[in-house]
């Protein structure tokens, strides 16, 4: 018996040498980076035993970027449910009053109203007294608190709303004209907005958009050279008036009889019945979210979800206050951090990297978690960490002076490690940020 103590016991001094040898690997990688060493928080765990294997600043609080994705999305799901369906619903009561129940679904599109609208006009709903809209799933802050203003025109970043609609995102055509002469600007779809055109036809595409919201919101201004046609997107800036124009359009499509205005109010619980309605499963938007990273997709299921939870109205507060309940249910202590939005977009979103390792040594098990994660190759990883092919999965999160990496790794020893690496530093390229992630792992992949 004695001996086996003995060997137990110079076996984990063995490992912890080991151990010690492979955590100056990656002190030697993170020195030899050029990129200053306190913006920098590590944590890597053993999913099977929860125990820390390296860190580096791991209780320091850092922006997540959108790596706080993961977090927002499983307590989402959670709450809703993995066979959950974004549904729009069209209902008729005994009035011969329309009420359109909207669910902020990320996915609805002007085809899909065209739907609701045609199947109504096919049942012999011709001439309603009056069309009401059901807007309540949410409220009415279209933005994240601490989103930045110079944002306002990234594509990346529409508003997000119970009239969800198109992306809410708005088509421009820019396309040549004569040599020097101004180009051609045009919306594929009718949306009251003005260009002031100053972009040129020249020798290169370089087309750059601008407005001053305090002084005109409608009002954009074009600046550049257009050589070819160039589709350009933008963030619409008032979602309800994009959605009553293309509810107004299905209508006409459809010669209903009906000029009136859309007020909004909720749908009674009696005397109504269904008349068409639109679905879209909740896993296409995880997906969306965990593979591309989808800022809109990722703030409509939070809040969606937070509806869910309070059944009422989703707010930012009622998805804090489930995402506290399921941290909570997890066994995640959430004491040192910050969350204010559901994407990672707001620079005022503090994590460590300790907490965000900690979540998915918890999420290790979740085949509905871990099975949606992208691998090498996929999604934000296009073109990045295929030297580890199917053995890591991972979330990438990027913003403006900082980079964020985390999820899985199983190591050529057959292990899997939960990873947080976290770099919050101005002063150097994007590219090199990227670059000691790859090789951080690099390290764990082949040294554990």
């Amino acid at each position: 018996m004695k001996k086996i103590l003995n060997s137990l016991f110079c076996l984990s001094i063995l490992l912890l040498m080991q151990n010690s040898v492979n955590a100056g690997v990656i002190d030697k990688t993170i020195s030899n980076s050029g990129i200053n060493k306190s913006s920098i928080s590590v944590s890597v765990k053993d999913v099977k035993t929860g125990k820390t294997i390296y860190k580096l600043h791991d209780k320091k609080p850092s922006m997540p970027a959108s790596t706080l994705k993961l977090i927002t999305l499983a307590a989402s799901v959670d709450t809703l449910g993995n066979d959950y369906k974004f549904s729009t619903k069209l209902y008729k009561n005994t009035n011969n009053e329309l009420f359109l129940v909207l669910n902020a679904d990320p996915f609805l599109s002007s085809s899909d109203l065209k739907y609701l609208i045609k199947t109504a006009k096919d049942k012999n709903i011709v001439s309603p007294k009056n069309i009401f809209i059901d807007d309540y799933i949410f409220d009415n802050k279209e933005w994240g608190e601490g989103w930045q203003w110079d944002d306002d025109l990234n594509p990346l970043m529409p508003k997000f709303s119970s009239y969800n609609l198109d992306n809410n995102l708005l088509d421009i055509i820019i396309s040549p004209a004569a040599k020097g002469a101004p180009a051609n600007i045009y919306v594929t779809k009718f949306y009251p907005t003005t260009f002031m055109n100053l972009i040129t036809t020249g020798d290169i595409n370089d087309i750059k958009l601008s407005r001053n919201n305090h002084i005109s919101p409608d009002i954009i201004n074009a600046e550049g050279t257009v050589k070819e046609q160039e589709i350009v997107q933008i963030p619409i800036n008032h979602p309800k008036r994009y959605f009553i124009l293309r509810l107004e359009e299905a209508i006409r499509e459809e010669n209903m009889d009906y000029y009136g205005d859309f007020p909004q109010k909720k749908l009674p619980l009696k005397n109504v019945y269904l008349v068409a309605q639109v679905d879209h499963p909740l896993k296409s938007a995880i997906t969306l979210i965990l593979k591309d990273s989808s800022n809109f997709a990722a703030e409509t299921v939070f809040k969606t979800a937070g509806a869910k939870f309070a059944n009422n109205t989703g707010t930012l507060e009622n998805s804090l206050k489930m995402l506290k309940e399921y941290l909570n249910k997890l066994g995640v202590n959430d004491t040192d951090i910050k969350i204010v939005d559901g994407s990672g977009v707001s620079k005022n979103n503090i994590v460590t990297a300790d907490f965000m390792s900690e979540f998915l040594v918890k999420k290790a098990d979740d085949k509905n978690f871990t099975d949606f994660l992208p691998t090498a190759g996929e999604g934000t990883l296009n073109n990045r960490m295929l030297y580890f092919k199917d053995n890591l999965r991972a979330k990438t999160g990027t913003l403006s002076d900082v980079s964020c990496i985390s999820g899985y790794i199983t190591s050529r020893s057959g292990k899997t490690y939960a990873f947080a690496i976290m770099i919050n530093d101005p002063k150097t390229k994007l590219s090199d940020k990227k670059s000691l992630e790859e090789y951080i792992l690099r390290n764990i992949f082949s040294k554990y």
